[in-house]
């Protein structure tokens, strides 16, 4: 079937066929439509879309833009220079409407976890079944214990006893529910299938990608540092964090590298071990982009636009939410942090050489590596700062707040525990050390200013998506709304939403998303025209193999560095693979009005 749409295409430099534009009747979907040949990233072939354009013949396929020239410039998509296509949607989502009710796991009755291939695995931890369960009741604590930064000389003694903590909980019996390995499986078990839902038997339970990602570590980490204590008689340790969101804790803590220690594991990357300056981007290299000389700034950009930039609301920030009776949640769920830095830092640190990046690579043995609770420590010290430092909302709805986990305390005693008594760090007896916060100062800035994406003539096009994200794809889009008022931009953040994101989730997979630019290879993190990235590490999602995602980006204040207030009404959005095969199902706009309504 075709359609009339203006045509499009954009001054870039590498070789693109025509694309277009189409603009759906008012009874149409919502997503963007697409009808395209991409760009080429690799020399492997690859079945060529078809389509349709009635376009002149034009010999101007490839103009390319005066890099010196930075301001007001137009993005000209021309007939024959980008694929494109879709009209972004309307769509605007409330948190405050109450659809459910709060979520639990079956805890009682565990079951076999799975490995992303699906083979099942026994995570469940020594069943409570006729043992007495205490609910946990919030109680003002005595003592105040810091956690320390592992990479610092202040943090030295405290990895010390860290070291040892692990050491006494490895020597435990199998079945004590204190021991190392049983505290391992409890990420297992409540990752990768080994709990149902409460009430819902043949829906799983799951801790990430959604609401519940920052909670559900947060209880994690409380018992398991309680059980720390318990085992060393010292009621004044703390957990260490990894501090990677600062050049002086951007590589593996030396403590954690040391093959005497029981907090070595030889299931990591022995290709980024000290000194390798960790790189909150990773993934790039899968398409031979070679390290950069400037890891350290583009890591702090990374930072700010994870924790600033794309974190304007609770749902950018915390997950979107999931209630008793949903589906499992898929990667749509996720927030700014488990999507991108945490995510990152698990398939960095992970073996490659290990069938799925085992341990901190995948889900089920992410736990057995001992940095695995520093790292998850320092994205628990992002949630403070979201909330202390940078003005951050938690959520009030009762569904968030009355979810429930289970844990056993220092005591092998089985204790539930619901979000709403763990908001507050302090009132469960610990702060993080006050440290210098670099990425605060790290902004990014254009790469060009005033570019807008002007559209011209008409063609007709026969393919819409959903799409393979074989080679570049760039897809314009129409805004439902141009040069919003101040007042609506405070009440509404402007989304970006790459949706309908289908692939193997047994497997790694990553791509970045940029927003009207014309050469990704100039852009870097430190540019505001580098969104960020989907990408997701190896796990089994019961009963299939497939996952079917979606990825938010917060626009508004972009499009601002990017045009100040000669806003365009087009936008040019280019899909960058890097690892694994994805299938693109929509591109469109949303409008997220948790700021004021969490």
């Amino acid at each position: 079937m075709a359609f009339s749409c203006p045509a499009i295409a954009a001054t870039i430099s590498t070789s693109v066929a025509s694309f277009c534009l189409f603009s759906p009747p008012p009874s149409a979907v919502q997503f963007s439509h697409l009808f395209l040949n991409k760009s080429p990233l690799s020399t492997e072939k690859h079945d060529s879309a078809k389509f349709a354009c009635k376009t002149k013949d034009s010999s101007e396929n490839n103009p390319k833009i005066d890099p010196d020239e930075k301001e007001n410039q137009e993005l000209i998509v021309q007939r024959r220079g980008f694929l494109l296509i879709g009209l972004g949607s309307t769509g605007i989502y409330e948190t405050a409407v109450n659809l459910g009710s709060s979520v639990s796991p079956d805890y009682l009755n565990c079951v076999d976890a799975a490995k992303p291939d699906g083979a099942p695995i026994n995570c469940c931890p020594t069943s409570p079944a006729g043992m007495e369960i205490t609910d946990y009741i919030p109680s003002p604590t005595a003592i105040t214990r810091v956690r320390l930064p592992a990479h610092t000389a202040n943090g030295r003694d405290n990895m010390v006893k860290y070291r040892k903590a692990v050491d006494l909980m490895k020597q435990l019996p199998a079945s004590d529910p204190r021991s190392f390995m049983q505290q391992a499986n409890v990420h297992c078990a409540y990752c990768n299938g080994g709990y149902n839902q409460e009430g819902y038997s043949n829906v799983r339970f799951q801790v990430h990608r959604s609401w519940l990602f920052f909670p559900f570590h947060r209880w994690y980490l409380y018992f398991y540092e309680r059980i720390c204590r318990k085992l060393l008689q010292d009621e004044t340790f703390a957990l260490p964090f990894w501090n990677y969101d600062s050049p002086s804790g951007m590589e593996i803590p030396a403590m954690f590298n040391d093959s005497s220690s029981s907090l070595y594991d030889r299931l990591r990357n022995q290709d980024h071990l000290p000194p390798v300056v960790v790189d909150l981007n990773w993934g790039s290299f899968l398409t031979g982009i070679s390290p950069e000389k400037n890891q350290i700034k583009y890591n702090l950009n990374l930072m700010y636009k994870q924790m600033i930039t794309n974190a304007t609301t609770p749902r950018l920030f915390f997950g979107q939410p999931y209630r008793a009776g949903d589906e499992t949640p898929t990667r749509s769920g996720s927030g700014s942090i488990e999507i991108a830095l945490h995510t990152t830092i698990h398939a960095w640190t992970g073996d490659p050489k290990q069938p799925f990046t085992e341990d901190m690579g995948t889900f089920y043995a992410a736990a057995r590596d001992p940095i695995f609770y520093a790292h998850h420590a320092n994205i628990d010290r992002l949630w403070n700062i979201w909330v202390d430092k940078l003005g951050g909302k938690v959520f009030r709805d009762p569904d968030w707040l009355d979810s429930s986990f289970m844990f056993y305390n220092e005591e092998a005693k089985p204790m539930i525990v619901k979000v709403k008594d763990c908001l507050d760090s302090t009132s469960l007896g610990y702060i993080y050390e006050d440290i210098e916060i670099p990425w605060l100062d790290a902004k990014p800035t254009p790469r060009r200013k005033g570019v807008r994406v002007v559209t011209s003539e008409l063609c007709q096009a026969t393919q819409v998506f959903p799409t393979a994200l074989d080679r570049v794809l760039n897809i314009i889009i129409r805004r439902p709304k141009e040069l919003r008022s101040k007042e609506e931009k405070e009440e509404a953040e402007e989304v970006l939403l790459v949706d309908e994101i289908e692939y193997d989730c047994s497997k790694p997979v990553k791509f970045d998303v940029y927003l009207n630019e014309s050469d990704v290879k100039l852009c870097t993190p430190a540019n505001s025209e580098f969104l960020g990235s989907f990408l997701d590490v190896p796990y089994h999602r019961h009963p299939r193999s497939t996952e079917k995602g979606s990825v938010r980006f917060a626009i508004s204040s972009v499009l601002e560095e990017l045009h100040g207030t000669n806003e365009s009404d087009f936008l040019l959005v280019t899909l960058v693979p890097r690892r694994g095969d994805v299938t693109i199902g929509g591109v469109k706009i949303e409008f997220d009005t948790s700021k004021n309504s969490a």
